[in-house]
């Protein structure tokens, strides 16, 4: 999972690295392991400063300022193909044609026959093993196609048609091409979200890309429209244009973004990420009493800080129980379940949470969290609980047991990780040191985001019941991904102590 956002000024002289650097910084949440930014200069060239880390780390003033132009891309990135290496930070590059920059969140299934088309027929060369390299040698090789001395937007409509047609997987991708404008487009059935919003200013419209609603909302942007699944814009100085360049697919967002990834001030295709989880909480509620029974003894329902909170708020409406924070939060430590590597998600548990006695001290208490995936963070949790002296700890989870890996954008681990896999509920508790876990149904999680729009028949939850959208995952689809995602590989493949973390220097297109 990443974040992208691009964005375009009306007037030339603006600088848009501040409005980039600001964006990315609410989509943090969605990517930690490096950050980037290419903006373009008048002049059509190109500045680039990306490298491994947080944005507030890998971003100072004094590149922000070096960042010129009025038009640009960002990304924040959280790997789910390649390495961590700093070679693989967003956003990409290409010179020819025309200069192109691509940020990319997502993650293509058939990246194996692209790389070998690229290699043997296109005959460009890719520097990475990351997907979003292949993704934008896709677009230029189609767009090379026009022979064009400039493109105009019905060039770029017609290489993004061909695009839609090679690529397969779940893909949202903010591109730019130097002097002309952004590009924005969305895999055919919206598994990644995408919106785009407008700004009036003394000196015309402004245009900005994004993952998230909250970015365009706190910066000023207005008119908020999700692009399509399937759909193509195109934004410059003259305005707006847009072309749906795939249809008939059915329209799947990942449900997985209500659950845990997005903000809960975002609104994504129409439905509020904060109403969504109040919803899972009740519904969560009704799934606690038929756990339980009504004659259950819980005395107090405490929430896994942060994105659990809405849900278990609601809960313990529902269920007329105190709600309590009982966990206090270093906002300095990232989000556990993006950390590459199970070591070092298991030592940042504690170091993120403490445990608060007076709240746990001869009680049964009811962890509500938004999901369980490996465990890890679960049975650090419930062990903190412990000791500081709960009675029982029930685990209640938004999520219904995750027990296949996403293959779209989300690196969840191998099957043999997951905790639910091949394990009922008591086998779970069992292995996490819980007294009881309590999970959502699907039907349930399925109908708390579906409530809030109707016009959206079904979402993607591949990884609650295997059954992949796209058709194209099969066994040894996954067997060669988990051979990628497991942790031993991981390490293996992480870049070596002397590499450079941070890179700084202007493009020419």
């Amino acid at each position: 999972m990443c974040g992208i956002n691009g964005v375009l000024l009306a007037d030339s002289s603006a600088s848009a690295s501040a409005e980039l650097y600001e964006g990315l910084g609410l989509l943090q949440h969605r990517g930690q392991d490096a950050a980037g930014i290419i903006t373009c200069g008048n002049k059509g060239r190109l500045y680039q400063c990306k490298g491994n880390g947080m944005v507030r780390d890998v971003f100072e003033p004094r590149q922000l300022v070096e960042l010129q132009g009025a038009l640009g891309v960002g990304h924040v990135r959280y790997p789910t193909a390649g390495t961590s290496s700093n070679a693989e930070a967003q956003p990409f590059y290409v010179n020819s044609p025309y200069g192109i920059v691509f940020a990319h969140n997502g993650n293509l299934t058939n990246s194996t026959d692209l790389r070998d088309f690229l290699d043997h027929e296109a005959h460009r060369h890719v520097n990475t093993d990351s997907d979003s390299e292949l993704l934008l040698n896709i677009f230029a090789d189609h767009l090379n196609k026009t022979g064009k001395f400039r493109v105009n937007e019905e060039d770029i409509f017609k290489a993004l048609e061909g695009v839609y047609a090679q690529c397969k997987g779940g893909y949202a991708c903010v591109g730019m091409i130097a002097g002309f404008g952004l590009i924005g487009f969305r895999d055919p059935n919206g598994i990644r979200p995408l919106i785009y919003g407008e700004r009036a200013t003394a000196h015309g419209t402004d245009y900005m890309l994004a993952s998230e609603s909250v970015v365009l909302d706190a910066l000023g942007f207005t008119n908020f429209i999700d692009v399509k699944p399937g759909e193509a814009v195109i934004l410059t100085k003259n305005g707006v244009k847009k072309r749906q360049c795939r249809s008939n697919e059915p329209f799947t967002p990942d449900i997985f973004e209500y659950v845990y990834f997005a903000r809960p001030d975002s609104i994504m295709d129409g439905i509020s990420v904060y109403k969504a989880r109040l919803a899972m909480g009740e519904a969560l509620a009704k799934a606690v009493l038929k756990e339980l029974g009504s004659n259950h003894d819980i005395d107090v329902v405490i929430p896994v800080p942060d994105t659990s909170r809405c849900s278990a708020l609601q809960a313990s409406y529902k269920l007329n129980i105190l709600y309590r924070e009982g966990f206090v939060k270093n906002r300095y430590i990232g989000r556990t379940f993006i950390m590459p590597g199970q070591q070092q998600r298991k030592k940042s548990v504690r170091r993120k949470l403490n445990a608060m006695n007076m709240e746990f001290a001869g009680k049964n208490v009811l962890l509500v969290d938004d999901s369980i995936v490996r465990g890890t963070t679960s049975y650090e949790i419930i062990q903190m609980a412990r000791e500081a002296g709960a009675k029982k700890v029930y685990f209640a989870s938004c999520a219904p047991p995750v027990r296949f890996p996403n293959v779209y954008g989300i690196d969840m681990p191998t099957r043999q990780e997951l905790v639910a896999h091949n394990r009922t509920a008591s086998q779970v508790a069992e292995e996490i040191g819980a007294d009881r876990v309590i999970y959502q149904a699907i039907e349930d999680l399925v109908e708390s985001v579906r409530s809030l729009n109707l016009d959206i028949k079904q979402f993607d939850i591949s990884v609650f019941n295997g059954c992949y959208i796209t058709g194209d995952i099969d066994e040894a689809y996954l067997n060669h991904l988990e051979g990628l995602r497991n942790d031993n590989s991981k390490e293996a493949r992480q870049a070596p102590a002397g590499e450079v973390i941070g890179l700084h220097n202007s493009l020419h297109a």
